[in-house]
């Protein structure tokens, strides 16, 4: 399997994962949480956000999930939030839609995962491409994107 730009990073700051591929046409991620034979609670996306001052920010919710976005404003004191136009996502983050890692955008952005992210000694992001995914310690994976863990799901 080659490497992607995530996994990398990943090497080159020596923190462990596991790099998984399944296949790029499955593009929604409890197909892809299937895929990986895993529980879809495990399996994060990575959702970016403007706020009413163009302010960005990311959130790793679980797949199976939704984003709450009055949880999502207050976890990053914004008023409130947005999720950007598909358009928006490759030329801010370098990511395209269905491959976005909270590791490795272009810029840094204020990052929150989810709580439930604690529950689980790995969990599964994006490695930055579609058709892949890294199993990693959401702690290390907290610490090296400097992400706050905050509820962010709708009940």
């Amino acid at each position: 399997m080659d490497k992607t730009n995530v996994m990398r990073l990943l090497d080159v700051k020596k923190i462990k994962y596991e790099g998984f591929e399944y296949p790029p046409e499955i593009t929604d991620g409890e197909s892809v949480a299937r895929e990986l034979n895993e529980d879809a609670n495990k399996v994060f996306k990575t959702l970016v956000t403007v706020s009413d001052k163009r302010e960005y920010a990311v959130f790793c919710v679980p797949v199976c999930a939704t984003l709450d976005l009055k949880l999502a404003a207050k976890a990053a004191g914004f008023k409130s939030v947005a999720m950007i136009k598909q358009k928006e996502l490759e030329p801010l983050t370098g990511y395209i839609h269905g491959g976005c890692s909270p590791v490795g955008m272009k810029k840094r952005f204020k990052t929150f995962i989810d709580t439930s992210a604690q529950n689980y000694d790995q969990i599964y992001v994006s490695a930055g491409k579609v058709g892949r995914q890294i199993l990693i310690s959401p702690t290390d994976l907290a610490k090296l994107v400097e992400a706050r863990f905050a509820p962010l799901c709708a009940e």
